[in-house]
């Protein structure tokens, strides 16, 4: 019994106190989503436009949470949750929703985002179903995922040139 409070401790104190927590649906690998802490469960908005991907996570189904330290950024806690997908317009999406628009950073849509969440998003809670994972021995670096995006080019060689030039005229 006491094994399982420090257990349960442990996920609300490092769920709470971490920005980024990494999960891992019924497919896929383990992606890093911004969450709200709300009521006993790692709370997530996404899957709408400008919105974070949820990939494989689905009502009723299980996930894996990995929780990071925010200052050293390695990997304090892993646990089960159980997903929920809250409707909008109920009583327990209005109290998450007020709790993510909170926190929500750079919204297009300043005011308008709650409207636009109930018309395009989902609204998951991620439920701790009381066990944990052990650490593992090894780091379990994976490849990134696929992207459009590229990294940045090296500067054109005359370009230090042509700055330091403009800079001298005035």
């Amino acid at each position: 019994m006491t094994s399982e409070l420090l257990d349960q401790a442990l996920v609300e104190e490092a769920t709470k106190k971490s920005g980024l927590i990494w999960v891992r649906g019924l497919e896929g690998p383990a992606r890093a989503l911004w969450h709200v802490w709300h009521e006993g469960a790692a709370c997530l908005i996404g899957d709408g436009p400008g919105e974070q991907p949820l990939p494989g996570l689905t009502d009723g189904a299980a996930a894996e949470v990995t929780v990071r330290s925010k200052d050293k950024g390695g990997r304090l806690v892993s646990w089960t949750a159980k997903v929920v997908e809250l409707t909008p317009g109920s009583e327990s999406w209005d109290a998450t929703v007020a709790e993510l628009k909170g926190k929500r950073l750079n919204a297009p849509d300043g005011e308008a985002m709650t409207e636009r969440w109930a018309r395009e998003c989902r609204v998951l809670r991620l439920e701790p179903t009381g066990s944990t994972s052990p650490l593992p021995d090894g780091s379990l670096a994976e490849a990134p995922v696929p992207t459009a995006a590229t990294t940045r080019q090296p500067i054109p060689a005359g370009l230090p040139r042509l700055l330091l030039k403009k800079r001298r005229r005035k």
